[in-house]
């Protein structure tokens, strides 16, 4: 028979366990996988139209746009992308978008939902570096939110950042 020691020792392993193995190996993504297997790229996006006034082509996001790679719900991932802050303030920025080629979302119309990733970050990423391109490293969540930059189908709350290094 156990005693009460060895019992909550074991319980509480079962706990701690998943979280430091998810911690010890982040699985690196890329932005091809944030799209569900059996969806090519060429069919997220759909008709679109050209605004002459400001000499943008405006992409119409079909159905496909939304589609979510289900199977990264709640996975421990690592992946780059570019920083587009919602606000910037001297201790850095925690909150922002994280979208896969630099404008996007300010000098060109958004990308579909599910190239677009929201992120939390545990710590502030510093004011003097918001446009690096970056590796985020945190668990990610597959949920459709609306921000001021656009629709995002994914999310991180990340407890890790650094430069990404080409």
């Amino acid at each position: 028979m156990l005693d009460r020691r060895t019992l909550l020792a074991l319980l509480s392993s079962t706990f701690v366990a998943p979280k430091m193995a998810l911690a010890a190996a982040p699985l690196e993504i890329t932005w091809d996988d944030l799209i569900p297997s059996g969806v090519p790229y060429s069919e997220i996006i759909g008709e679109g139209e050209r605004d002459e006034n400001n000499d943008l082509w405006n992409p119409i996001y079909d159905a496909n746009g939304i589609k979510l790679n289900e199977n990264l719900d709640g996975a421990y991932i690592r992946m780059p992308g570019f920083v587009v802050p919602f606000d910037l303030n001297s201790q850095g920025v925690t909150d922002f978008m994280l979208v896969p080629y630099l404008g996007a979302c300010i000098h060109t119309p958004p990308p579909p939902a599910n190239q677009l990733v929201l992120v939390r970050a545990a710590t502030p990423w510093p004011g003097d570096q918001p446009w690096e391109p970056v590796w985020v490293t945190g668990v990610m969540r597959t949920r459709l939110q609306s921000t001021k930059l656009g629709e995002t189908g994914y999310s991180i709350a990340a407890d890790e950042m650094e430069i990404y290094v080409w």
